[in-house]
């Protein structure tokens, strides 16, 4: 080291003078480098700095508004329903904690202004949370069809290249060496111990195997079976075309000889127009289809099918599925509409004919029966005991006891006499009352007399029988009926022309006919229970008449070829009608001059029809042997209908020389019901 030190030194003193000098300028330039290098680098420092704080004044503070990516809204409602906020007038709080309030709304012509002048309508996007309206960009729309087309909404490549990492080229050395486990050389314990558990199981009779079902039936199915489409105007379902009739022995290349026609029907042919002959072609004879020459109107045939295929229109007819007890009215048990008479449990025997007519008083303790045996019979209805039996003149064609209850008489109607009885039955007061009632009548002085009726007294004979006064008529009389108040009465004379239907007065004992003229053949007549109405029922028609202002107020038409009764509700309001067509018809006279309801039970001709007076029920006679009893409901509501409802089919009597029932009639006080046949009985149905 120091000899070293000491070379250097030797060295440096060696130096020329012009190395010095050359050194010397060297420092002088790296001198006057670094002084501009020092100007310049504090000229960019203070330009830099005057930058910096020009860039701070500008930038603008990123804490005044604090909010994240995930969440870039205004409102800070949260998730707090906005329908919460319908009622105010704002829609939430901004992050200072002032309310948003709500935008005014467009009405309907100002949105449809707005949709044509702005172009961006389309793109347009109302944000509920914010009340503003939002215009989606380029890169929104595009992820919007994106997701519209089921594409990739990113910037995501569906179809980059795959790198198969095992390529199918075949390698020398393997991917991995590693030896085989002993395991999978062994058969597994596991399942050994689960073979021989499903082993036991099947043994023990636990586990059993599944019948395989072989449906060798149809193995095929329609999959849309149970889908039904809806036919609607925008998607209309195709029709298809008419099949075309099949050919037949006519049109084969070798008919059977009756199949081929004559000259003269070939002449007949040719001569008619084409659109008067059955057929479009004669019928030929060939020996073998080889021999058939082409079909000339083929074209033509086929054009026209063409033509009725698409010019004739088709329709599709649509069936509607309807269950038939969907159809029938819902009607009540008749369990639940009780009481109704439903066994037999009288019979009144000791007529010897048919029993016509029968009658039961207001007190409902007698029964009065006329029968063609020409006797009149009253029985006790609770024990069946026959109390009397009046001789009579003729056949008794009908009896109807008076309805006031403190007047014991009978009109009974025989020939042309009608008979005015008093039974002497029950209470001795009111048989006695009734007999000084009738002795108390004065004849008076100006009476005018008519050779066509005439009131007598009953002789001492006809007086023990009980008959008190006689009403001598011109003609023969079928049926008798009395007023609500027991004084008047009316008479039926079907042969009287004019004079069919007659009123009678009681107490003054005088006769009036309410009619000049006929108007068909008279069948029944009743008094209306309430108003002063009377019910004229002729062979098709059933005529109201207003008594007081003398005129005819309604014509019921009862659709019936012959009627042959009637009967009135005790409200009066609704009538029923029976007719020899095997026909029961209801009226509603408020409702209607037609039907409300129209019954066919019977099978037979329909002789007689009742009311009764406290119940809801009404029956029927028919010449098939049967009363059939029903409920019919009136309610006071004008708005609802009646309900009827057949409950009970009675039999008991027998059909005797096509005669089955002939009179029923209904018990007062009691869901009872009489019935006269023409067995010669009686029967009582409780």
């Amino acid at each position: 080291m120091p000899k070293r030190k000491e070379a250097l030194s030797a060295n440096d003193s060696n130096l020329s003078d012009e190395e010095d000098l050359f050194a010397r300028k060297i420092e002088i330039t790296n001198e006057d480098a670094s002084s501009d290098e020092s100007e310049d680098e504090d000229h960019i420092q203070n330009t830099d700095e005057s930058d910096l704080e020009d860039e701070e004044e500008n930038r603008p503070d990123e804490y005044e508004f604090d909010s994240s990516d995930e969440e870039d809204i205004r409102n800070t409602i949260g998730n707090v329903p906005i329908q919460w906020y319908e009622d105010l007038a704002h829609l939430g709080y901004d992050v200072a904690g002032k309310k948003i309030t709500k935008p005014i709304k467009q009405d309907e012509l100002e949105k449809f202004l707005e949709k044509v002048d702005n172009p961006d309508y389309w793109r347009t996007v109302f944000n509920e949370k914010t009340g503003e309206n939002i215009v989606l960009d380029e890169e929104h729309l595009d992820i919007i069809n994106k997701i519209q087309t089921n594409k990739f909404p990113g910037q995501v490549n569906p179809y980059e290249e795959y790198i198969d990492f095992f390529t199918h080229e075949k390698m020398i050395h393997p991917v991995t060496r590693r030896p085989e486990h002993k395991r999978s050389f062994i058969p597994s314990l596991v399942e050994k111990q689960k073979v021989s558990r499903l082993v036991h199981a099947i043994k023990m009779g636990w586990l059993k195997q599944k019948k395989k079902t072989t449906d060798d039936k149809n193995p095929f199915y329609d999959m849309w079976q149970n889908e039904t489409v809806e036919i609607t105007k925008k998607s209309k379902a195709h029709i298809a075309a008419p099949q075309e009739k099949l050919p037949g022995h006519n049109e084969s290349y070798n008919p059977p000889p009756e199949y081929l026609p004559t000259e003269e029907e070939a002449l007949a042919w040719n001569e008619a127009h084409p659109e008067d002959r059955q057929t479009d072609f004669l019928p030929k004879k060939f020996d073998c289809l080889r021999r058939v020459p082409g079909y000339e109107n083929y074209m033509k045939e086929r054009f026209e099918r063409c033509l009725d295929l698409y010019l004739c229109p088709r329709q599709r007819r649509m069936r509607v599925q309807v269950d038939a007890e969907d159809l029938l009215p819902k009607l009540p048990k008749p369990r639940d509409l009780q009481p109704f008479p439903t066994v037999q449990a009288v019979v009144y025997l000791g007529h010897e004919s048919y029993v016509r007519t029968i009658s039961v008083d207001p007190s409902g303790q007698w029964l009065a029966s006329g029968s063609d045996d020409k006797t009149l019979r009253l029985w006790e209805v609770s024990t069946g005991r026959c109390m009397q039996v009046i001789q009579m003149a003729g056949v008794v064609e009908s009896v109807a006891w008076c309805p006031n209850p403190s007047i014991s008489l009978l009109l009974v109607a025989v020939g042309r006499d009608v008979h005015l009885i008093n039974a002497n039955l029950g209470d001795k007061l009111i048989s006695s009352s009734t007999d000084k009632l009738l002795e108390s009548y004065v004849k008076p002085e100006e009476h005018k007399t008519s050779s066509l009726l005439e009131w007598t007294v009953a002789n001492d004979d006809e007086h023990n029988n009980g008959i008190r006064i006689i009403l001598k008529v011109f003609k023969a009389v079928k049926r008798v009926s009395w007023h609500g108040k027991g004084d008047y009465f009316t008479t039926v004379i079907p042969e009287g022309g004019h004079s069919s239907v007659l009123i009678h007065q009681l107490s003054k004992r005088r006769s009036q006919n309410p009619f000049n003229k006929s108007k068909g053949q008279i069948q029944a007549v009743m008094f209306h229970p309430s108003r002063p109405f009377l019910f004229v029922a002729s062979q098709r028609y059933v005529r109201v008449y207003n008594l007081l202002k003398q005129e005819q107020t309604k014509k019921l038409l009862t659709n019936a070829k012959w009627v042959s009764s009637i009967s009135i509700h005790p409200q009066g309001d609704n009538v029923i009608i029976g007719s020899y067509d095997s026909k029961l018809s209801w009226f509603d006279l408020d409702l209607s001059t037609k039907p409300y309801q129209t019954l066919r039970h019977h099978k037979r001709a329909v002789r007689q029809v009742n009311y009764h007076k406290r119940y809801p029920l009404f029956a029927s006679a028919s010449d098939d042997g049967t009363v059939i009893v029903c409920h019919g409901m009136v309610y006071n509501d004008l708005l609802q209908n009646p309900l009827i409802v057949p409950v009970k089919i009675l039999r008991g009597h027998e059909i005797t020389n096509s005669l089955g029932v002939l009179d029923c009639q209904f018990h007062p006080n009691q869901p009872w019901v009489f019935s006269a046949g023409a067995d010669g009985t009686v029967r009582l149905f409780t």
